[in-house]
């Protein structure tokens, strides 16, 4: 089977196990963060399309592991809540994930960038958004923005966090519920981009690779989040995914 791992350096596999591990670090702390870092991290030396099928694995199975830490009773009550918003993203990102081979790099590092740095300020200003009483079209539209970004870039953080941050979900549940979207849309994410081949045989391996340093990284980083004020952690979280954003978007520009 034809590997990645023949196509870069030793020194290339750490540094991508050390970016791994930092997206498992901070999505333990915070429960979201982990495609933005990889896909920020990983396409600093890597084609855009390599970051993005070298993330899925990874965000797969740690949503699965975040999901399921209140057992499969609470994560059923978060799928049957969210289900307009799972339903809608999902065909937004099978639908978005065809066109990722037609999209430029640049474009596709702007259109990543752009909406992290956008949530990671709001929140760093103190300026969340705030819906009083969330409905049925509010949720398609964030589901339909949020699913359309991840198919292009492996990115649907930021508008579910700006959602749920805006219709006052409770910290815990939050953290459970973007594990079971985050999941639901990885497992999405992984087929439609078997289908438009970003996922191959080769770059899966590199997906593979990346796995145990993301789980252990998310576990210390849980660990830490336990024993440790979450409000401070999750401002540095912020800090360091505005810086991560900015970085793609110079990179793309300059």
């Amino acid at each position: 089977m034809e590997s990645l791992f023949l196509d870069y350096t030793s020194q290339a596999l750490v540094f991508c196990a050390s970016v791994a591990l930092l997206a498992g670090i901070i999505k333990g702390m915070v429960g979201f963060g982990m495609p933005m870092i990889l896909i920020s991290g990983l396409s600093s030396f890597l084609a855009p399309e390599v970051a993005l099928a070298g993330l899925i694995f990874p965000t797969l199975l740690s949503n699965g592991f975040q999901a399921f830490r209140h057992g499969p009773a609470a994560a059923w009550r978060s799928i049957k809540q969210f289900r307009r918003f799972l339903l809608t993203g999902g065909i937004a990102m099978v639908l978005s994930a065809q066109f990722v081979r037609w999209v430029p790099p640049n474009t596709l590092l702007v259109m990543i960038g752009a909406p992290v740095a956008l949530f990671a300020l709001l929140q760093l200003l103190g300026r969340p958004i705030r819906i009083a009483k969330p409905n049925a079209g509010g949720e398609v539209a964030v589901g339909a923005v949020a699913g359309a970004i991840g198919g292009v870039s492996g990115v649907w953080g930021p508008p579910t966090v700006t959602y749920l941050t805006a219709i006052g979900t409770e910290k815990f549940a939050q953290i459970r519920i973007q594990g079971v979207i985050y999941g639901l849309g990885a497992v999405v994410l992984m087929f439609a981009h078997i289908g438009s081949g970003v996922l191959s045989a080769k770059t899966a391996s590199l997906s593979v690779f990346l796995v145990v340093p993301a789980l252990f990284g998310m576990w210390a980083g849980t660990a830490i989040s336990d024993r440790i004020d979450q409000k401070v952690f999750q401002r540095v979280t912020l800090v360091v995914l505005l810086l991560a954003s900015l970085n793609l978007i110079r990179r793309a520009c300059f």
